[in-house]
């Protein structure tokens, strides 16, 4: 990919003398696993937003994942279980992704003052992607560690006391544009390098798949945002309940 090129030109990072086939099973296996993490941030973001719909539709999605439809009752060990899946394939991801990233400070304000100087907008996106994975190392893994952990604190009142009440929701606004802002730039990067929608004008394609990957992300930044703004108001009403555990009123006669 060209901005790849250009990037490890100006890292020193060129691959050329290598004639291992190494480097291009790890670039697959980097592409592979970041696809898989920005499918599930595309359906995870959208299972967080159903508290948009009420309490009910976030505490149903919470006992989906519990496999209540399996198990009566549901159990918050299969959270604990795709969360450690997903954390897996974030540090295995991450440690691939840092082959290519800059190995000082220096280095990456040398990538910046030349893409500034070249004005080539694919590597500006990759110098989002470079800053925004950085914060995902941290942030992202903060996240995962609690839904590792604390597997039964996820529900309308539970995760919205962790919001507000335990001060999360500053974290979880850096953890939402860095990782709708990474998937995006992510997914554009994957079509680019793969080619899966050149077809007979790449460059028109091109201009039009960044333009709709745009507005996705824009899209899913908006929904983020006022899931959060949601989480925040019910902890906010909540926080003389703090603990209480969310429970659906049903109406028997």
């Amino acid at each position: 990919m060209l901005q790849d090129n250009i990037v490890e030109s100006i890292l020193g990072k060129t691959t050329q003398k290598r004639k291992s086939k190494i480097p291009a099973k790890l670039d697959f296996l980097q592409s592979a696993t970041g696809l898989i993490l920005a499918i599930f941030i595309i359906f995870h973001l959208l299972f967080e937003a159903s508290i948009l719909f009420g309490k009910d539709s976030m505490y149903a999605i919470t006992k989906m994942f519990e496999l209540d439809f399996f198990i009566k009752g549901g159990s918050p060990i299969f959270i604990s279980i795709l969360a450690f899946i997903i954390f897996a394939i974030f540090i295995f991801h991450a440690f691939l992704a840092m082959r290519k990233f800059p190995n000082s400070y220096r280095e990456y304000l040398r990538l910046k003052t030349h893409a500034k100087l070249m004005k080539h907008s694919d590597t500006n996106l990759w110098i989002i992607q470079i800053t925004t994975g950085f914060m995902l190392f941290f942030l992202g893994s903060i996240h995962l560690y609690t839904m590792l952990t604390q597997p039964a604190n996820i529900g309308p009142f539970a995760s919205s006391d962790r919001v507000y009440s335990d001060m999360f929701w500053p974290m979880y606004l850096m953890l939402l544009i860095s990782v709708v802002l990474h998937a995006g730039v992510g997914i554009y990067r994957l079509i680019m390098k793969w080619g899966w929608f050149d077809g007979k004008n790449p460059k028109e394609n091109r201009l039009r798949t960044r333009k709709i990957i745009k507005i996705i992300t824009i899209i899913y930044l908006i929904i983020g945002l006022f899931s959060l703004i949601t989480y925040i108001k019910i902890g906010y009403e909540h926080r003389d309940s703090y603990g209480e555990r969310y429970k659906v009123i049903t109406n028997e006669n």
